[in-house]
């Protein structure tokens, strides 16, 4: 059986290398206290046990990750996964793909807000003017 704050300090060192410990450290506290319990799971068993998992690369996760995300309104979450998908080595591309499938499958509506942000994160947004 694995320790769980073996789980939880695997977990805080790969969130901290997909989206910075800067980034991680903001989210951790700002629920404070209260929120604490909730980030210890986060941290030991989303990032040290499911995303440490071999059967699927972390491109892959990370692009189900924005799927997901998208799919359910969550455009906040898209942000910090789009980052961590940067992180991971995937594409423009890709995470363009992953978008019109959602907008095909799930509606036009969740792709829209999440194809902005992704442009912001990948680079790709047009200039302001």
């Amino acid at each position: 059986m694995v320790d769980i704050s073996d789980l939880h300090a695997r977990g805080l060192r790969r969130r901290q290398k997909m989206f910075g410990e800067g980034d991680v450290a903001k989210r951790m506290a700002a629920a404070g206290d209260f929120g604490a319990p909730l980030q210890d799971i986060i941290n030991a068993y989303v990032y040290g046990d499911v995303w440490e998992r071999s059967g699927l690369s972390d491109q892959i996760r990370s692009l189900v990750m924005l799927g997901i995300t998208a799919a359910s309104s969550k455009p906040a979450e898209f942000r910090v996964h789009a980052k961590g998908a940067l992180a991971n080595g995937c594409t423009a591309a890709q995470v363009q793909d992953v978008l019109l499938l959602v907008a095909m499958y799930c509606g036009i509506p969740a792709a829209i807000e999440t194809s902005k942000i992704a442009a912001e994160v990948f680079g790709e947004a047009p200039p302001e003017g």
